[in-house]
């Protein structure tokens, strides 16, 4: 059996490369950012209502995963999307996505319990939808 499984790693590719899409899909939408940092608050905003030290430790833990697949949404539109004519035009648009995902991380509504926090994720995310339509509609 240790023969066996021993060959299988022997057999697995050295690079693994992981991607939005098997394909690229060309869909995007910072609708998928929006709903989890929206989740993000609406978990923050429960926490604050309840006491109950399981039921805060379950919130904790699901906003941290909320928080991390924000950070993934806003990436994918940041590195795959986004072009460099978009950068040009918008010359913000680095430095908006830079601040919108720190603030789903570690320093922002990941580790903070704050409503105000998820607030201003979704404030970020809600300027970065913004110019995402005025790039579709332009294309």
């Amino acid at each position: 059996m240790r023969l066996l499984s021993r060959i299988r790693s022997l057999r697995r590719p050295l690079l693994e490369a992981t991607a939005h899409c098997d394909l690229p899909c060309g869909v995007y939408d910072p609708a998928q950012a929006r709903i989890e940092a929206e989740s993000v608050k609406a978990i923050q905003e429960k926490y604050q209502a309840n006491e109950d030290p399981e039921f805060r430790a379950r919130a904790i833990l699901i906003k941290e995963q909320r928080s991390e697949l924000v950070k993934h949404h806003l990436w994918v539109l940041w590195t795959d999307y986004f072009k460099p004519p978009h950068f040009e035009k918008y010359p913000e648009l680095h430095d908006l996505f830079n601040r919108a995902t720190k603030a789903a991380g570690a320093s922002g509504a990941k580790g903070s319990m704050d409503p105000a926090k998820g607030q201003e994720l979704l404030d970020l995310i809600a300027q970065i939808d913004k110019i995402f339509w005025e790039t579709k509609a332009a294309a």
